[in-house]
C-alpha cells in the first residue's frame, strides 16, 4: 500500500526538480505539464484504491505505527489528492500561455510543483508533525511564488501573507509540543485512541483551541483572514488560481481533521466557537467583496466567504453538515480556480481587472463570458449546478440541527454572492466598454486561446457533470462523512484493533 500513497507524493517533487533543471529551457514547462499528467494518474490509482479498500494506509520504511512516518487515505483525503491534480494539471496548461520567461527563469515551475506536494503531503500525512513539515513546504513555496517578479504590491502582500503565517506556525508547534507532552504520540490515529483517556480535559480543550486558531490562519476564517485580500490580488493568475483552489482549503482539510479524529470531547464548547467562527466568516467575506470593484479583489474576499460554509458543516458536526462540507470543498476547489483563470484571459484582452476601466467582453468575448457564467452562478448556488447542492445539503442540515439563525445567514450570504457575480457581470461583460479601451482578442495567438480557454472549459465541464449529477458525488460525500464520525475504524486501519 505505500507505494500508492507514496506515488502521488513524490511525483510532484520529482517534476519539481526536472523543471528547475530545464528552467532555462522551453522544455521546463513541458515536464510541469508531464509531471502533472503523471500526478494526476497516480491520484486516480490511489483513489480506486481508497474506493476498493475504505482506508488505505502505508508505514514508510517498514516502521509500524505510532512509531515510524505514516500515510493514511481516506475518502476525504484520496478525493481531495484527485482534485489536487485536476486543479494542478489545469493550472499548468493555463501557466504555458500566462507565465513569461523571465519567470519560468525565477524558477515558477519548481516552486509551482514542490507547492503540490506540500499540499498532497498535508492531506495524506498521518501524524501531526508531518503536517507541519508538510505545511512548511507549502509556505515557503507559496511565497517564493507570491513574490515572483519582485512589484512592489507582491512584496507588500507577500509580507504580510508570510508573517501571519509564522505566527500561525509557532502556535501550531506549541500545540504540537503540548500535545506531546499529555500523550506521548503526535501519531493521528494514536491520538484518537489516547486523547480521551486524558484526566486534564479542560487543558485539552485550550490545546483544541490553540488548533483552531492556527488552522484557522491558514483557512482564512474570520477574524484571521485580511492577510488572503492582501495578498492573493498581486501574483500572477496561474500563481492565485491555485492558491485559490487550494491553500485554504488545506487549513480547512486540517480543522476538518483534527475536530472530528481528536478534539471530540468537548463539542458543546469547541463547535459552537466554530458554529460563530463559520456565521462571521460567511458574512465579512461576501461584504467585504461586495464593496470591491476588482475582479481579483472581489473573487478573494469570497474566498472568505465560502469558506464559511464548509467550517459550518464542520460545525454542526452532524452526519449531513459533514457530508455537506465534503462536497463543497470539492465543489468550491473547481469553481473558485477556473473564476481567478477567467479574471486572467479577462485582464489580457481588456488590459485590467478593475471593472470600472474594462467592458464589452460579451460582445468581443462571447465565449469567455458563458465559461464566466458558469462557475460564477454555480459559486452563487443557482441550480442546479454543483454550488447549489453544496448550499442546500448545508442548509438542509443546519435546519435539521434546529440552527435557524445560521440556515438563514447562509441563504443571506448567498444572495449577497449573487450581488457580486452579477456586479463583475453587468461591469465587465454586459456594460459598453470604457472609450479607448475596446476589448482585444487579437492580443491572444490561437496557442494562447488553447492554453487559457482549455482549462477553463475542462474545469467548467466538471462543475456542470457536479451539477447535473449530483447523486454519486452525494453519495460519496456521505460515505467520507460516515469515516470521519468514526474514528475508531481510522484508528483501527492504522494502528489494528485497540488493546
Amino acid at each position: 500500500m505505500s507505494w500508492y500513497l507514496a506515488t502521488p507524493l513524490v511525483i510532484p517533487f520529482l517534476t519539481a526538480v526536472a523543471a528547475f533543471m530545464l528552467r532555462q529551457s522551453p522544455w521546463g514547462r513541458w515536464v510541469s505539464i508531464l509531471g502533472n499528467v503523471l500526478f494526476l494518474a497516480a491520484a486516480l490509482v490511489l483513489m480506486a484504491q481508497v474506493l476498493a479498500e475504505g482506508i488505505v494506509v502505508g508505514q514508510m520504511g517498514g516502521w509500524g505505527a505510532p512509531f515510524g512516518i505514516t500515510l493514511v487515505a481516506d475518502y476525504l483525503s484520496g478525493v481531495m489528492v484527485v482534485i489536487t491534480a485536476i486543479t494542478g494539471l489545469a493550472v499548468a496548461v493555463y501557466a504555458l500561455s500566462d507565465i513569461n520567461e523571465r519567470k519560468e527563469y525565477l524558477g515558477y515551475h519548481a516552486l509551482f510543483n514542490v507547492l503540490l506536494g506540500g499540499v498532497t503531503g498535508a492531506f495524506i500525512t498521518g501524524d501531526l508533525f508531518n503536517l507541519y513539515v508538510w505545511f512548511e513546504v507549502m509556505l515557503i513555496s507559496s511565497f517564493g511564488l507570491l513574490v515572483l517578479g519582485g512589484s512592489k504590491a507582491q512584496i507588500d502582500g507577500g509580507v504580510k501573507y508570510v508573517t501571519l503565517n509564522l505566527i500561525s506556525t509557532i502556535l501550531f508547534l506549541a500545540g504540537i509540543g503540548l500535545l506531546y507532552g499529555m500523550t506521548g504520540t503526535l501519531n493521528l490515529a494514536d491520538l484518537a485512541r489516547t486523547v480521551p483517556q486524558v484526566e486534564n480535559k479542560g487543558l485539552v480543550t485550550v490545546i483544541a483551541i490553540m488548533f483552531m486558531v492556527a488552522f484557522g490562519v491558514k483557512a482564512a476564517v474570520f477574524p484571521l483572514f485580511f492577510w488572503l485580500p492582501a495578498a492573493y490580488h498581486t501574483p500572477a493568475f496561474s500563481v492565485s488560481a491555485v492558491f485559490a483552489g487550494l491553500l485554504t482549503k488545506v487549513g480547512v482539510y486540517a480543522l476538518i481533521r483534527m475536530f472530528t479524529l481528536v478534539f471530540n470531547g468537548d463539542i458543546a464548547f469547541t463547535h459552537t466557537i466554530l458554529l460563530w467562527v463559520a456565521g462571521f466568516t460567511m458574512v465579512t467575506g461576501v461584504l467585504g467583496a461586495a464593496a470591491q470593484n476588482d475582479i481579483r479583489k472581489i473573487l478573494s474576499f469570497h474566498i472568505v466567504s465560502q469558506i464559511g460554509y464548509m467550517i459550518l458543516g464542520l460545525a454542526l458536526m452532524t452526519p449531513l453538515a459533514i457530508a455537506g462540507a465534503v462536497f463543497y470543498l470539492v465543489h468550491h476547489i473547481i469553481v473558485k480556480a477556473n473564476l481567478f483563470l477567467i479574471g486572467g484571459v479577462a485582464e489580457r484582452v481588456a488590459g485590467s481587472t478593475d471593472l470600472a476601466r474594462i467592458g464589452g467582453l460579451y460582445k468581443f468575448a462571447p465565449l469567455l463570458a458563458v465559461l464566466f457564467l458558469i462557475p460564477a452562478f454555480s459559486l452563487a448556488g443557482f441550480p442546479p449546478l454543483s454550488g447549489f447542492w453544496a448550499k442546500y445539503v448545508l442548509v438542509a442540515a443546519a435546519l435539521e440541527a434546529e440552527g435557524w439563525i445560521i440556515a438563514g445567514v447562509a441563504l443571506v450570504v448567498g444572495l449577497l454572492t449573487i450581488y457580486s457575480m452579477t456586479k463583475i457581470w453587468a461591469e465587465a461583460f454586459w456594460k459598453a466598454h470604457p472609450e479607448g479601451a475596446e476589448p482585444r482578442l487579437a492580443l491572444l495567438t490561437a496557442e494562447d486561446r488553447r492554453c487559457l480557454l482549455g482549462p477553463i472549459a475542462a474545469l467548467a465541464v466538471l462543475t456542470l457533470i457536479i451539477g447535473f449529477f449530483p447523486e454519486p458525488f452525494v453519495t460519496f460525500a456521505t460515505d467520507a462523512a460516515a469515516q470521519l464520525l468514526d474514528p475508531e475504524a481510522y484508528a483501527t486501519a492504522v494502528l489494528g484493533a485497540a488493546p
